[in-house]
């Protein structure tokens, strides 16, 4: 397998690949302009190319890409891409600390473990991690969006139940638009633009961009993000002590990964979830700027490049919405993915390895030796900042659509952030319940479909092991959060 992989380089390889990763890290690093995005224009780019010269491009955009979105979300607080949204939680702390390049770095290097991880085990156990994850009925994709929503505590560090009522919010945020089984339009109110449901974009850029705009203009805060930047000499010795919650980590998010439709920012909060409870000496405190933090949330959703590029090749089935734009270059070349392709293309399947580990070298590359020059920007007075931001808010959810309306959504939503965040009330558990309430609401009416009886479909956890396993793991992490239930309770009272 080694030697296949390395037969595949090249210097033309190793060109196209840096290319990629380079315009991924530029493209992903802007709020609102996604990895998906971009390698949807390099599809159509790329479609008079050789489908090897076209793949070596997409994987070092895809690699790097996933990383970028950490960037805007250690330095200005604007996550670049949903799974960044854990990033921020201490990463930006940190940044405020005067720490942005040691963020940054560790970013950088976690990213780089997590794609090799994923890489190594998309080579080695493709074919078992499928035929795992085609085990999932509709229930267990249900119950694993409940076991991410119960992790809301990792989420909120102080209040619980404030969080609770934010992931109701994201839950409710969710459920506007047409409903994906039979298509009954949602608390539309009759607005053509709604049926399509809430632009999970442009609520991202809303809620941490446009609400950090009003926030620092509320406050009258107009100083620099922090009084330094950090320089930080890349430390491979000091980063290899996370090792064990790296790979930890990164074996999650390429089994997240693997599972359509879950992707980066369930394997992210899941991830950093399992950290917070197991980890018992973080640098700081989760949510203040732990390193601990960056790592989970890092690792994991880079090994989701590795995860979801198994059920992609396997099955033919895209993982997620970056795969299901590389699926569109394998059939526009030609090409089924499926089974066949290991007997039949298998120099292909060894040249996209190849791209992947050349990718995740240029990435660590490009996080050396671009990324903390980024980290100026937190130098930047914020009465020239915000308005930058600002306009970058409006490109950034326009861009998504070409649609006004999805402007309209952001300052809507960041408004709603906004009066939220003066509350004390959580952002993130509003993204990652609307991320979640995407999963949970059609496979819970699919499971439904199958078994039309509330208490028959909770017998039915029982007679599956993959739901039954699910299960206990829901009940073990509400059980974790017993001393903030209390207090739930408490508080009522």
């Amino acid at each position: 397998m080694i030697w296949d992989i390395l037969q595949q380089i090249n210097p033309a390889l190793i060109g196209l690949v840096f290319l990629g990763a380079t315009s991924g890290l530029l493209v992903g690093s802007i709020p609102g302009l996604s990895v998906t995005m971009a390698t949807a224009i390099l599809v159509t780019v790329t479609y008079s190319w050789t489908i090897e010269n076209a793949m070596a491009l997409i994987m070092g955009l895809y690699v790097a890409g996933v990383f970028s979105g950490a960037v805007s979300a250690i330095l200005i607080n604007i996550p670049g891409a949903p799974a960044a949204v854990i990033t921020k939680l201490d990463g930006f702390p940190m940044t405020e600390k005067g720490e942005a390049a040691e963020a940054l770095w560790i970013a950088t290097f976690q990213s780089f473990i997590g794609s090799l991880v994923g890489l190594f085990l998309l080579a080695i156990l493709a074919k078992p991690i499928t035929n795992i994850a085609l085990q999932f009925s509709p229930l267990d994709y249900f119950l694993i969006a409940v076991f991410g929503l119960t992790a809301v505590g990792a989420l909120t560090a102080k209040d619980y139940t404030k969080g609770l009522i934010s992931a109701i919010i994201g839950l409710f945020l969710s459920s506007i638009g047409r409903e994906a089984i039979m298509g009954t339009a949602r608390f539309s109110f009759g607005i053509t633009n709604l049926q399509a449901g809430i632009n999970l974009i442009a609520a991202l850029i809303g809620l941490f961009g446009f609400t950090e705009v009003l926030t620092q203009i509320y406050r009258g805060s107009y100083s620099a993000i922090a009084n330094k930047a950090g320089k930080v000499k890349p430390d491979f010795k000091g980063a290899l002590k996370y090792l064990s919650l790296s790979i930890r980590s990164s074996i999650i998010g390429t089994f997240i990964g693997a599972l359509p439709g879950c992707g980066g920012p369930v394997a992210a909060l899941i991830s950093y979830d399992s950290a917070k409870k197991t980890v018992k000496n973080p640098t700081r405190p989760f949510g203040e700027g732990a390193e601990e933090g960056i790592v989970a949330s890092e690792a994991a959703n880079n090994a989701c490049v590795g995860g979801a590029l198994i059920p992609m090749l396997t099955l033919g089935i895209p993982g997620d919405a970056v795969t299901a734009v590389i699926l569109a270059a394998f059939l526009v070349h030609g090409l089924s993915p499926g089974p066949l392709l290991f007997s039949e293309s298998p120099e292909l399947f060894h040249l996209i390895l190849a791209g992947g580990f050349i990718g995740s070298i240029s990435m660590l590359i490009l996080g050396i030796t671009v990324v903390p020059r980024l980290s100026k920007v937190v130098l930047i007075p914020k009465k020239i900042l915000l308005p930058v931001v600002s306009v970058l808010c409006v490109i950034g959810s326009y861009a998504v659509n070409n649609s006004i309306f999805d402007v309209l959504v952001m300052m809507i939503i960041g408004f709603l952030g906004f009066i939220l965040k003066n509350y004390d009330y959580p952002i993130a558990p509003i993204v990652l319940a609307l991320v979640l309430g995407d999963i949970m609401d059609p496979s819970f009416r699919r499971a439904f479909a199958y078994v039309p009886s509330i208490p028959k479909l909770f017998l039915s956890i029982f007679q599956h092991p993959i739901s039954l396993i699910l299960f206990i793991m829901i009940v073990i992490s509400v059980l974790s959060n017993f001393k903030l239930i209390k207090n739930i309770f408490a508080y009522k009272n």
